[in-house]
């Protein structure tokens, strides 16, 4: 299940006294009330780097550095904490309401670094209505939806984020192109034509280098799969977590644990790995017999990266649409409207009649 958590941090405004939310594409924690804004302090040093045998072999699986509270979706089954003063008591995925009652509280590997979003949830609107607009044929009712300001919610992804040391020492062979004349027999005599053949040569040795954040998705979410299109972030942006960048929006909960992100970050090692071997190799093409891979100096960090989410039921299905909270890109998959198209079809099919009445 997912589990999506909201910060516990509720820092009232000094004018004011309302709850300060954070300010996209700033480091400003602003009232939404009366204006005040305030700055966000800034970590002296950069987000750490933790040490993952550590967290694999003395932790565990079960490891965590801070507790919160998390509310259950009855409806859709993810699970999200809200804070008092969150204005939408609903799940941020389907918009079912939650019930406060039903709080429990959860452990997590607390994050070591944040993008913070970069569009504000009227932006996010502007591109999804855009996005709609263009859209042949799209129900009337999606449209309209795009104009709802309670439509789109900004949602802090998980990701776990890998560093190490790559050395790998390996056997294959190098294969040179090179061309033979070839003679063939057609109707019109003996022709000639260039084949490529391969020259192949034993090849050996080791590549080594130092990997640097190789992102692991940490949440599981069958039924709503990220697109792949605006799954990119640039990591450069990372800064060093704190909640008060979460402020104002719903934080998922990891649930693909620390060792099975390790796992899978393995098997995106192993390919660099082979990347470089074909590099180090040479030649017009490579095969690789055999690869010892071996990673030194792991550590990772929890990291948690933003995305604006939309849903809409449509003829009893359920569409998900998404904004990569920095970078603006949009992806979605939408319904059709089947009235607009047959009405099309029928006017086309009019207005061929027509040209065939006129000129008969």
């Amino acid at each position: 299940m997912e589990k999506t958590v909201k910060s516990e941090d509720k820092k009232p405004c000094a004018n004011c006294g309302a709850e300060l939310r954070f300010k996209p594409g700033s480091h400003q924690l602003k009232c939404e009330y009366c204006g005040y804004e305030e700055f966000i302090e800034q970590a002296k040093n950069s987000f750490e780097e933790l040490e993952l045998e550590h967290y694999l072999k003395v932790v565990g699986d079960n490891a965590y550095t801070e507790t919160i509270d998390v509310l259950r979706c009855k409806n859709c089954g993810a699970n999200q904490h809200v804070e008092e003063n969150y204005k939408a008591l609903h799940c941020v995925y389907c918009g079912e309401p939650l019930i406060k009652e039903d709080i429990e509280k959860e452990g997590w590997i607390l994050p070591g670094a944040v993008v913070p979003f970069q569009l504000d949830a009227s932006q996010a609107r502007g591109i999804f209505k855009k996005w709609v607009h263009k859209i042949w044929f799209a129900p009337n009712k999606l449209k309209r939806a795009a104009l709802n300001p309670e439509s789109i919610h900004g949602l802090y992804l998980p990701y776990w984020t890998f560093d190490a040391n790559l050395f790998a020492a390996y056997e294959g062979q190098r294969g040179d192109y090179y061309y033979e004349t070839e003679r063939y027999r057609t109707k019109n005599g003996v022709q000639t034509r260039q084949v490529r053949k391969t020259r192949w040569s034993y090849a050996s040795g080791t590549v080594n280098g130092f990997i640097d954040d190789i992102l692991i998705n940490a949440s599981e979410k069958k039924r709503r799969e990220l697109p792949k299109k605006i799954a990119h972030w640039n990591l450069k942006e990372l800064t060093a977590f704190s909640s008060k960048y979460l402020a104002g929006f719903v934080t998922e909960k990891y649930t693909i644990s620390l060792k099975d992100g390790h796992h899978s970050s393995f098997q995106r090692a192993k390919g660099i790995a082979h990347n470089w071997i074909r590099t180090d190799i040479g030649g017009d093409t490579q095969q690789i017999h055999q690869a010892n891979i071996k990673l030194s100096d792991e550590t990772f960090k929890h990291i948690l990266l933003p995305v604006y989410i939309s849903s809409y039921t449509y003829n009893n299905k359920e569409y998900y649409f998404y904004v990569n909270g920095q970078t603006g890109v949009i992806s979605g998959v939408h319904p059709y409207s089947f009235w607009k198209i047959f009405l099309l079809i029928l006017f086309v099919i009019i207005v061929i009649a027509g040209i065939i009445f006129f000129a008969q």
